[in-house]
């Protein structure tokens, strides 16, 4: 919570700025790369006989189009909104004699706004910048995976005429980031930036909507991106 505090003041003190704001968007591929931990499925580890504390989930990366929209509210202060297209990820099961079973599929949009102090005045050619923020995180078309019906199925959890759910709740997290934009014309440039932002969530496996199964999922994923940098 204190963290959280800190970054919603630096942010208030990049809007109260006195000088006159500049734009920019910078377009590019986005990378997310989670680096999860989360509880163990204990229900199915219970029902199939496995060792207590054997499973856990992993979640695949992706690519996506990145957009990041900065708002330049001092000589060393900006604001930087990160948007993409919805990334998609598998969600499978890691360890125990079930390791691999596929778990599901989700969407998720990751909105993150930060506060960037850059080291630099933004007229210069190299602009180095480090930012504090928070994310949100939407999860959303989350579908229980075949794989894990038949499972469900053949340790008689439930039947095929049952509906198998699966859901995640959504996020608030905060994010730290580092990069750099590197002005090649006065109008175009280069940004690339990485970023570590906390996402924590919940997945549930139901069956005709009542929960079986749920977990603890700490996502954190790192986030790197290079784009092209347009700015007026």
């Amino acid at each position: 919570m204190k963290i959280k505090v800190v970054a919603s003041a630096l942010l208030l003190s990049a809007l109260t700025g006195q000088a006159h704001a500049n734009w920019a968007v910078n377009v590019g591929p986005i990378y997310a790369a989670p680096k999860e931990s989360s509880g163990s499925l204990d229900v199915i580890e219970q029902v199939a006989g496995l060792q207590p504390g054997s499973t856990a989930v992993a979640v695949n990366d992706d690519w996506q189009l990145g957009l990041t929209i900065d708002y330049k509210v001092t000589p060393n202060w900006a604001l930087q909104l990160i948007a993409a297209t919805p990334f998609s990820h598998n969600i499978r099961v890691a360890g125990s004699a079930v390791d691999g079973l596929q778990v599901g599929k989700t969407k998720h949009l990751p909105p993150t706004l930060l506060a960037q102090y850059h080291f630099t005045e933004f007229h210069s050619n190299w602009q180095p910048f480090i930012g504090v923020g928070l994310n949100y995180t939407n999860f959303f078309n989350s579908k229980a995976d075949e794989q894990l019906v038949s499972t469900l199925q053949a340790l008689e959890v439930s039947t095929s005429d049952d509906h198998i759910g699966l859901s995640l709740s959504d996020s608030w997290g905060l994010a730290l980031q580092a990069g750099v934009n590197v002005q090649v014309t006065p109008d175009f440039g280069i940004h690339a930036m990485v970023s570590k932002i906390d996402i924590s969530t919940t997945a549930r496996v139901s069956v005709n909507g009542d929960t079986i199964q749920s977990v603890g999922v700490d996502i954190g994923p790192v986030v790197a991106m290079v784009g092209v940098r347009w700015q007026f």
